[in-house]
């Protein structure tokens, strides 16, 4: 059994991973982190994570990186191995997650999907196949019109793969309105949509000479990325120190 702190508890994700939780026969949320507590959990609510006093076995948080500080400085008192699932983090905010990880158990990813996470691994295969071929990549994201910033981190996340693959050759491209020349080989161009209630759409495009090759990923319902979420906290479960991907969780699962 995993015992989980989850914090941000009462957010869309937060309230999403309780419902998944309640059917998991090998977890259990012990304790949530929020300023509001709707009276529906069954589990206590602390308005701050220094506040929480119940023992748990790993930490997923879902809440937002204005509170990372504290997240590290209690997984590190406490030796408590941490889910971080929040997106829009500064440099100088993942400096100091790769720091935490030497003294506690860390997974970062911008996307719990374990589709995403397993496009992150084909993406790279096919860059390298595709690229030399002359083909061009771009990356279109499709997300709900109440999110905040753009590109998205899986977008982000998508294009570094590509790039770590090629060597990082090419330049990241958000926006060609202000440009007046055709497109160079080592672009990588990625574009932002916001609509409605578009949960999250992703489609990596590689274009060539008379055909073109597409890679889509549709998040129908955010309960994609709180069953990776949860499936991280299980892998987390018992480690001790160090910095994971859900690359990890996903190597587990097939051994």
């Amino acid at each position: 059994m995993t015992r989980i702190i989850l914090s941000g508890c009462s957010g869309v994700m937060g309230k999403t991973i309780t419902d998944l939780v309640k059917d998991d026969d090998e977890a259990h949320i012990v304790a949530g982190i929020d300023l509001t507590d709707d009276g529906t959990k069954e589990y206590p609510i602390f308005s701050a994570i220094g506040q929480c006093t119940v023992e748990a076995d790993v930490l997923i948080d879902f809440s937002t990186p204005k509170i990372l500080d504290e997240i590290l400085e209690y997984c590190e008192k406490n030796k408590l191995p941490a889910v971080l699932c929040a997106t829009g983090y500064d440099e100088k905010q993942l400096a100091a997650i790769e720091a935490a990880a030497e003294k506690s158990a860390i997974l970062r990813s911008a996307n719990m999907s374990l589709g995403i996470n397993t496009l992150l691994r084909l993406l790279q295969d096919a860059v390298k196949l595709f690229a030399p071929e002359g083909y061009d990549v771009e990356i279109v994201e499709k997300h709900h019109n109440q999110k905040l910033d753009a590109p998205s981190g899986t977008a982000i996340a998508l294009a570094d793969s590509i790039n770590e693959a090629m060597d990082g050759q090419y330049e990241y491209v958000y926006d060609r309105s202000q440009r007046r020349q055709k497109r160079d080989k080592k672009e990588l161009g990625i574009s932002s949509v916001r609509g409605g209630t578009i949960v999250g759409q992703h489609d990596v495009i590689f274009a060539g000479a008379d055909e073109v090759i597409t890679f889509s990923h549709t998040a129908y319902s955010k309960a994609v990325f709180g069953k990776g979420a949860v499936a991280a906290a299980k892998f987390l479960n018992g480690k001790e120190s160090g910095r994971f991907e859900m690359s990890d969780v996903i190597a587990a699962a097939n051994q």
